[in-house]
């Protein structure tokens, strides 16, 4: 049979299961090698198509779209360096837990390692950060490989959503004519009686006995609850369900998606990374147990309290079979979905007769919310009292996502509990920086209205990413935190080494961010105080596209601040504690 006939009835074989799988969005980079995959992937009516020409930025976005919508999303590139760009997004969507089919072209066998141009190994390119590889047959139009093209593909998305979810593999050989032959008929591919290959994924449980022996161990015990980052959304209910049983309080990491929403907050302590710094305030408020679920938290000051805790029996709830745990901590590793987990172990907890324990975490939590003054009286612009007003100047059901290094410890340290169902997002699995940018704008395509808060070191390292704003009108409203360098390294023991510390980790830029705004058609504010942030952010929601607020802090003077405020929170504590006793 004619190639190009085969090819085309191969990928649309391909195309068609991908859209049957529930993949609706596809972000390609232009390229010759994959030319075939690309013009018959945008000729299906259910496909949407995002041109994004830089690899590494494309893998962003469409990391941003995954984490958005919770669906596994395509990216398709050409061969050779092409396809290594996709690699930093590769790494966060494995530890990040994000579905990704990763398409790429190659060479035909014939040409590879042969010196034939843009011609790489790809094969298992990626190595052990995809959960699955497969080097694909090339096309045929035979029923055995159209059968084999739909069912290579149901796999493959069924193993990028099955937990945990991550990214998976596919190479795409193809010969030249690269150009396929599609008509009104290319995706009337005729069916089995039965249909092709279906992938049913199931959620991990417990037996009854087990749930009931997991309870007897947590009743009438004084235990803390603590949740790193989680995306199921019914899982703040089950939560603090169980929660106001037992009488334990919440230890609730930002990206848990429990410091904001409709659900009972009463129990949820957010300022844990100040007073768990204090020594009289973690003998104080020393568990019988621990239960943790989701992603290790932010707070080094809460890692800590765990490995001071070593001999606290810690469970870890995991509904991907994970094994997060760096400290080594835990006592049990529970493989259970942890919304399941939660409800079904309900049925067999006794309500606690006394919440003293957990009246003693509230009271300190309370008491470091009173002690913020000198972050929320901040007369100069300051990254501590950004944080703490963001909740209150972001609209309702608004998305925020934070770039790490410092923006996200501070998000930690002063984003307070509150009722406007703002989704919190960051790119967590690897603690980069890479790609921030683009994968907020991939996110914001589904999640509207979205904030990005972010360093000058961050925004400037996925400048380009910006591009999507203006080929596709994604409105986005960028708050870009400028104290010319990483401010994180101030809080680190590098700053007590002065003699090469700017050179090697302050790395200042003194870039000027308003002429790279501008060459994205975006609009640019430098932020004067914080009434002319206030009055930009009351009008965000009516501004439309690419919008850029700069906030110029100054490194000393924010280390300082963060300093004196552990240090008057501290005495603060102590004094309390001591008289308590």
């Amino acid at each position: 049979m004619d190639h190009q006939i085969s090819l085309t009835a191969y990928l649309a074989a391909f195309v068609v299961e991908l859209v049957q799988t529930g993949v609706k969005d596809v972000v390609v980079s232009p390229g010759s090698r994959s030319t075939p995959m690309a013009m018959v992937m945008a000729e299906h009516p259910e496909i949407n198509i995002h041109i994004h020409v830089d690899e590494r930025s494309a893998a962003f976005f469409a990391l941003g779209i995954a984490k958005s919508t919770n669906k596994p999303v395509a990216i398709l590139c050409t061969s050779g360096t092409a396809a290594a760009n996709y690699y930093p997004a590769i790494v966060e969507a494995r530890y990040s837990r994000v579905p990704l089919l990763v398409l790429t072209a190659d060479r035909p066998h014939e040409l590879r390692e042969v010196g034939a141009p843009q011609a790489i190994d790809q094969i298992h390119l990626y190595g052990q950060h995809v959960k699955w590889f497969a080097d694909m047959a090339l096309p045929e139009s035979s029923n055995d490989m159209i059968r084999y093209a739909r069912t290579v593909c149901a796999r493959a998305a069924a193993i990028a959503s099955q937990a945990p979810a991550g990214p998976v593999h596919l190479n795409f050989p193809f010969r030249e004519p690269l150009i396929p032959k599609i008509d009104e008929d290319t995706f009337r591919i005729e069916e089995r009686p039965l249909g092709y290959v279906k992938v049913r994924n199931g959620e991990m449980t417990l037996r009854e006995d087990e749930f009931r022996e997991i309870a007897q161990k947590l009743n009438g015990k004084n235990g803390i609850i603590i949740c790193g980052n989680i995306a199921d959304d019914q899982f703040a209910q089950a939560v603090t369900e169980l929660a106001t049983v037992l009488k334990f309080p919440i230890l609730a990491d930002p990206l848990s998606q429990l410091r904001s929403g409709q659900h009972n907050i009463e129990n949820i302590v957010e300022t844990y990374d100040t007073f768990l710094r204090n020594e009289d305030a973690k003998s104080f408020l020393k568990p019988d147990v621990i239960l943790r679920f989701g992603a290790m938290p932010i707070s080094k000051a809460l890692a800590i309290f765990l490995k001071e805790n070593h001999q606290t029996e810690q469970l870890v709830i995991d509904g991907a079979g994970g094994w997060r745990d760096p400290g080594s901590l835990s006592t049990e590793m529970v493989f259970c979905n942890e919304t399941i987990f939660c409800e079904q172990l309900l049925a067999f907890t006794e309500r606690a007769k006394t919440g003293e324990f957990l009246e003693k975490w509230l009271e300190v939590n309370n008491l470091t919310k009173a002690n913020m003054a000198l972050i929320k009286d901040s007369q100069t612009l300051s990254e501590g009292r950004l944080f703490y007003q963001l909740a209150e100047m972001l609209p309702e059901n608004a998305t925020l996502f934070v770039g790490n290094s410092m923006p996200i410890r501070d998000l930690d340290s002063f984003f307070l509990n509150n009722h406007k169902s703002i989704k919190v997002m960051a790119n967590r699995g690897a603690n980069g920086i890479d790609g921030t940018v683009s994968t907020a704008l991939g996110a914001a395509i589904y999640s509207q209205p979205l904030y990005l808060v972010l360093g000058d070191l961050t925004f400037f390292h996925d400048l380009n990413g910006m591009i999507a704003s203006k080929l596709y009108g994604i409105d986005i409203r960028i708050i870009v935190i400028n104290n010319n360098g990483g401010g994180i390294f101030s809080f680190l023991p590098q700053s007590q080494h002065p003699k090469n510390f700017e050179l090697l980790f302050g790395t200042p830029l003194d870039l000027e961010f308003e002429r790279a705004v501008q060459m994205f058609n975006g609009n640019y504010t430098k932020v004067e105080g914080w009434d002319d942030l206030s009055d930009l952010m009351n009008q965000s929601t009516q501004v439309k596209g690419l919008n850029v607020y700069e906030v110029l802090t100054n490194r000393n003077s924010n280390l300082t601040q963060h300093r004196e405020f552990w240090q008057i929170v501290s005495e603060e504590i102590s004094n309390f504690v001591k008289g308590v006793h």
